[in-house]
């Protein structure tokens, strides 16, 4: 760990860097992986969901550098390389092969919400931890990745509901 006026104890910013690398290696995996479908779209939908993904990989890469930061700022070292997000990513493997607009949506929306689950759970990890302000960044950013995921699951086609009144 570096000096740091900041005030959390030593042990405290170890486990939050910790954290908070676990995610920063899962952020970056995630944003290429938004990439490779941006660009291996094909189909009827192309413009618009090559678009939309290019949008949604810019927000992931915000929070990757909101995450990297919060690491720096409590003393700790961002490892955002790529070879150290391919070894230590949670995410499921993106397949290289498709190229279909709706293996795509499937794909990126699964990517997005295991991501979003892991960092729902952060807010409650650095909270018991005592560190509320990266509980807060998970807040901030799993209410983000909760956006794209609406986003890309929008362009999925609707499944009906039996039974239910709307």
């Amino acid at each position: 760990m570096h000096t740091t006026r900041n005030t959390l104890s030593e042990n405290v910013r170890t486990l939050s860097v910790e954290l908070l690398n676990k995610h920063l290696s899962a952020s970056i995996d995630l944003a290429a992986q938004v990439k490779q479908a941006h660009w291996n779209v094909r189909g009827t939908n192309f413009i618009a969901l090559h678009e939309l993904f290019d949008t949604v990989a810019t927000a992931v890469g915000t929070y990757s550098d909101q995450i990297a930061e919060r690491t720096g700022g409590l003393g700790g070292t961002a490892e955002g390389t790529v070879q150290t997000a391919t070894a230590r990513s949670f995410l499921v493997p993106y397949d290289l092969g498709i190229a279909d607009g709706a293996q795509h949506v499937f794909a990126v929306a699964g990517s997005l919400a295991a991501f979003g689950e892991s960092s729902r759970a952060a807010i409650g990890i650095a909270t018991t931890q005592g560190d509320l302000e990266t509980a807060d960044l998970f807040t901030e950013v799993a209410r983000g990745i909760a956006r794209q995921l609406w986003l890309v699951e929008s362009h999925a086609e609707p499944k009906t509901s039996v039974g239910l009144n709307h």
